[in-house]
């Protein structure tokens, strides 16, 4: 019998674990099969067949016995195709071709010719390695963008079988990957804020909830401009830090988006997605729109045609900027702090306030049109704003609005503000505050607290949503550059609440 063990890695929602290959070779067997045990799902399982045509097609022999490959620990459930190089490389070396040992980690699909394919979740794999794994690893040729990104590696890339063994026997020299960082964080938006003409009250509603990283709901009707301006919004963010880079890919790398994302996301599902579409999850887990979304933004038009399902299994991320998904055989946590950008007409048929077209709209279906929305959902709105509908002359006439990046220096040393303020917590913007913290940075004066006081009694105001506004008063501030929360800046935020009217 001949025994051999590598090193391998697989994807647990976008966090890796460590895997160790092991095969037994018996060539006294009469049988002449690979066997894989591990609880494995049906790719690995299929493994077997990839990797004994991809030895032969690449040249080595494959001599008759029984071949049982391990993979450890064995009450972990491994997914993908990307434990395909490794279990190769461990069956060779079981008969004497190669070399292997635990300080060799591979992970990569096989292709019937022997060729190494691009998997996915390899950046995840390689930063969590980065901390814990002192050896040689190997990766697919289609992989070597993400891994330029990792330091403290000894990373090569291998486009065939034959190519590996040939490097681990010593008779083929490969290139190491080095760490060249992020690069350019810069980008450029092929859209403006320029292209949106008037609507200045929106515009100053979206520049102070993307300076506090606050939701918004825009509500208009059809035609008003309300998808228009959503597009626009991450180009007023401040440019991705590398930190912010290199969590969004890795969301990105698990899901099967090749690359490093340094533009901000901007997601905009149907509202025909289905709940594990939206939040992740699925039989085989993935992350949902709201994690893709990680650090960008979040747009669902036509909020209320949402399913109710879905609009309320938000309200869980927007609050804690995780989602948890459990199933009986697993548990995964994904990343989903993202600005959630609503946009839904005034009623049903979309007329209401028109001053050309008349709604058709009863007062019983406006109320129940509005109620698909519910009151902890739109709690979580930080500000809601009305975008009336342009005239003919109004959108012709009216000359271009401000630039992206105007409004986007204005955002960042609202920005700069924040991280200052908040350098000794765990947060970054002022969405994030907790109760305790808005009695620390928000302090009214008596006047300013009468006028709050006012408002509540004749609204109603829940206390999430008082935090809302005082959260809302903070980030205009920041914005005027003032240390202390003034009159103006309480009586600006007390205007993005929405009247049940």
């Amino acid at each position: 019998m001949n025994y051999s063990k590598l090193s391998s890695a697989t994807i647990q929602g976008i966090e890796a674990m460590k895997i160790d290959v092991e095969v037994d070779f018996d060539n006294r067997s009469v049988f002449n099969d690979i066997d894989v045990v591990g609880l494995g799902d049906t790719a690995v399982k299929e493994s077997r067949k990839r990797v004994k045509s991809a030895i032969l097609n690449s040249g080595f022999s494959l001599p008759h016995g029984k071949y049982v490959v391990n993979l450890a620990p064995g009450d972990v459930r491994k997914e993908g195709s990307m434990l395909d190089l490794p279990i190769a490389l461990c069956i060779l070396a079981s008969t004497g071709i190669v070399q292997v040992s635990e300080n060799i980690l591979a992970i990569g699909e096989l292709s019937l010719n022997g060729e190494v394919k691009r998997v996915n979740g390899v950046l995840p794999v390689l930063l969590s390695l980065s901390e814990r794994f002192n050896g040689t690893v190997l990766i697919p040729k289609e992989n070597e963008e993400e891994a330029k990104c990792v330091k403290g590696l000894d990373i090569y890339a291998v486009e065939s079988l034959r190519e590996c063994v040939e490097f681990l026997r010593g008779d083929r020299a490969l290139k190491r990957i080095e760490y060249s960082g992020i690069g350019n964080t810069n980008v450029e938006y092929e859209i403006d804020f320029s292209d949106v003409r008037d609507h200045e009250m929106v515009k100053r509603a979206v520049e102070i909830a993307v300076a506090g990283f606050h939701n918004i709901l825009m509500i208009g009707n059809p035609g008003s401009g309300k998808t228009m301006i959503a597009k626009r919004i991450p180009t007023i963010f401040p440019p991705m830090s590398e930190e912010e880079i290199l969590e969004t890919s890795k969301v990105y790398s698990a899901s099967g988006y090749p690359g490093i994302v340094k533009l901000r996301p901007f997601r905009s599902p149907h509202h025909t997605a289905s709940t594990v579409s939206i939040i992740g999850g699925g039989t085989n887990p993935r992350p949902g729109e709201i994690s893709l979304a990680h650090n960008g933004v979040l747009f669902l038009d036509e909020l209320p045609e949402f399913k109710r399902d879905v609009l309320e299994a938000l309200r869980q991320p927007l609050e804690e900027g995780i989602v948890t998904v459990a199933r009986a055989k697993f548990t995964v946590t994904y990343p989903a702090r993202f600005m959630l950008v609503g946009a839904m007409n005034p009623c049903p048929c979309g007329n209401l306030g028109d001053p050309k077209q008349p709604c058709v709209c009863s007062p019983r279906d406006i109320m129940r049109y509005r109620k698909k929305i519910s009151g902890p959902l739109l709690d979580r709105m930080d500000l809601v704003i009305n975008v009336p509908k342009l005239s003919f002359e109004e959108m012709m006439k009216k000359p271009e609005g401000e630039k992206s990046s105007s409004i986007r220096e204005r955002v960042i040393k609202a920005r700069e503000i924040q991280k200052r303020r908040f350098r000794d917590t765990h947060i970054s913007c002022n969405s994030q505050m907790s109760h305790r913290m808005l009695r620390r940075f928000v302090q009214l004066d008596e006047k300013s607290e009468d006028l709050l006081k006012r408002y509540v009694e004749r609204y109603g105001l829940s206390g999430r949503k008082i935090d809302k506004v005082l959260k809302i008063s903070r980030t205009i501030a920041d914005l005027e550059g003032s240390s202390s929360v003034e009159m103006s800046h309480l009586a600006e935020a007390l205007q993005y609440r929405f009247r049940e009217s």
